[in-house]
């Protein structure tokens, strides 16, 4: 680790002094969370530590990281999240084939469209949007690769289990009332009109 102090900031990330040598720091690697501007996470002038992960002599450029400075938050995910856990987050990136919920700070998971509802949808958007706080169920930790499966529509009733359950219990009175007929239910119903 190195000690250094933000000189410029860009789009793209952060230009860092490192004993009178400029080494930029990517937007990627300022933070474990999701950056959207770099002046979100440092200001010049800023004193920072950084990890040095390539030098390219040729082209004269220093490649710098502040993330692999700090502790990862998803360094002992497995003793924080568990596959079946109900947890609360929010919805940080909604994306064709799915929306990123952040779950604990830092940790995003992935809650794949086809997990967002019971009914068909087109776009996350049709359902969700950005900043929303959501209840998701963790499917699956992989610690190896980072990644977190999540799904909405596990922790929502079901429709068509509703309706199969409603008619499971109509048939059960239907055999409970052997002879009853739809015509003196009908019957019944007209009597109580007169």
């Amino acid at each position: 680790m190195i000690d250094g102090k933000v000189q410029r900031l860009t789009d793209f990330g952060a230009f860092v002094d490192i004993g009178g040598i400029d080494g930029l720091v990517h937007i990627s690697q300022l933070s474990h969370a999701h950056v959207e501007k770099p002046s979100d996470v440092v200001e010049e002038g800023q004193e920072v530590k950084v990890k040095v992960l390539a030098v390219d002599r040729d082209n004269e450029r220093i490649s710098l990281s502040i993330k692999e400075t700090l502790p990862g938050p998803w360094s002992q995910i497995g003793e924080k999240v568990k596959q079946g856990d109900v947890l609360e987050g929010t919805v940080q990136r909604l994306v064709s084939f799915g929306a990123f919920v952040e779950i604990l700070p830092g940790v995003e998971g992935l809650v794949h469209i086809s997990q967002i509802s019971h009914k068909h949808i087109g776009t996350p958007q049709e359902v969700l949007e950005e900043g929303q706080t959501v209840k998701v169920k963790v499917l699956d930790v992989n610690e190896d690769e980072e990644r977190i499966s999540l799904s909405i529509r596990d922790l929502e009733e079901n429709p068509e289990k509703q309706i199969e359950e409603d008619y499971r219990q109509y048939q059960a009175k239907e055999e409970n009332t052997s002879g009853f007929q739809l015509g003196d239910l009908i019957g019944d119903k007209l009597n109580k009109l007169k």
